[in-house]
């Protein structure tokens, strides 16, 4: 897939996304059958004592109780729905489409997860440039999809693709970035519930 041209990155909504995120949304973007099986994915991939980023974090990270986690840091959009996430060890509101640039030190990171947000992305190479240096050598990055969003901010790509294209797209995404290898999809979508792609890649 070439890359994109810039109407693909195109919102129904372009005003400041901080005005959209200034009021708590308590909600979630996929059934309770799909957080069950990204949990259960998460609970596979992870070690003991491993350093997460929750990338565009909210109020639930659907993480596993086990294994037990180090440091799991939150970046998000809503003060509010930071503080509420029981999960996290520290958070801090950041836009990363006004500034892509991650605030935290190089190699700090096990894995660093988006889960069902990477349609909002605008600069999303630059994004995953960022998710490359913060991650340890043999780090991960975890981008989980369905097909519910907030429909005004979500780029016109994703209101246009299948699935499929979606996941094409972000494994393109780590490709431009750099930095990545063994890149790949996993599909996870339980029966009869939303569905569940994720694109993995390997630091």
């Amino acid at each position: 897939m070439p890359l994109l041209p810039p109407a693909a990155f195109e919102r129904q909504d372009e005003s400041a996304d901080a005005l959209f995120y200034l009021q708590p949304r308590m909600v979630v973007h996929i059934d309770q059958a799909t957080i069950d099986a990204l949990t259960e994915y998460y609970c596979e991939a992870f070690f003991e004592g491993a350093n997460v980023l929750d990338l565009m974090s909210s109020w639930v990270s659907h993480l596993p109780e086990s294994p037990k986690l180090g440091r799991i840091s939150g970046l998000g959009m809503n003060a509010e729905e930071l503080a509420a996430n029981p999960r996290l060890s520290d958070w801090i509101v950041h836009d990363l489409n006004t500034s892509p640039v991650l605030p935290y030190e190089d190699a700090s990171f096990d894995f660093v997860l988006n889960a069902v947000s990477i349609q909002y992305l605008t600069r999303p190479i630059e994004v995953f440039a960022e998710i490359a240096r913060v991650l340890r050598p043999g780090g991960t990055s975890l981008v989980a999809m369905s097909h519910r969003c907030f429909p005004t901010k979500a780029i016109r790509f994703f209101h246009l693709a299948s699935g499929a294209e979606r996941c094409e797209l972000v494994q393109k995404y780590h490709e431009e970035a750099g930095g990545f290898s063994e890149i790949r999809t996993v599909d996870r979508s339980p029966g009869g519930a939303d569905p569940l792609w994720l694109v993995v890649g390997r630091r």
